[in-house]
C-alpha cells in the first residue's frame, strides 16, 4: 500500500460509521459473554456485516469517483489493476 494522501468526501461519514460499527461489534461480544440467546446475537452479527458492506460501498465509490478518474486521465494501467483486485477481495 503507498503512503499517499487520500481525501475523500465521504470521510467523516465513513469513519463515523465505523465507530458506530466498532461499538455494535463490542455489543454483540458482551451477548456472547451474557449468554443470550444464539438467535439474537446471529441476527446483531447480520446486521454489522450489512452496516459493514455499506461503509465498503461508500468507499469503493468514494475510490471511483477520485483516484480512479484520475488514474484513467493517467493511464494508471496498476491503479485499475488494484482497483479489479479489490473488488473481487470485497465481493468475495
Amino acid at each position: 500500500m503507498d503512503n499517499t494522501s487520500h481525501n475523500h468526501p465521504n470521510q467523516k461519514q465513513v469513519i463515523n460509521r465505523l465507530s458506530r460499527i466498532i461499538g455494535h461489534a463490542e455489543a454483540i461480544k458482551r451477548m456472547c459473554i451474557e449468554e443470550k440467546e444464539c438467535s439474537e446475537i446471529l441476527i446483531q452479527i447480520a446486521a454489522v456485516k450489512s452496516a459493514l458492506n455499506n461503509v465498503g460501498k461508500i468507499i469503493l465509490k468514494d475510490h471511483i469517483n477520485h483516484c480512479i478518474i484520475d488514474a484513467v486521465k493517467d493511464d494508471d494501467q496498476e491503479a485499475l489493476n488494484k482497483l479489479n483486485n479489490a473488488i473481487d477481495k470485497f465481493l468475495k
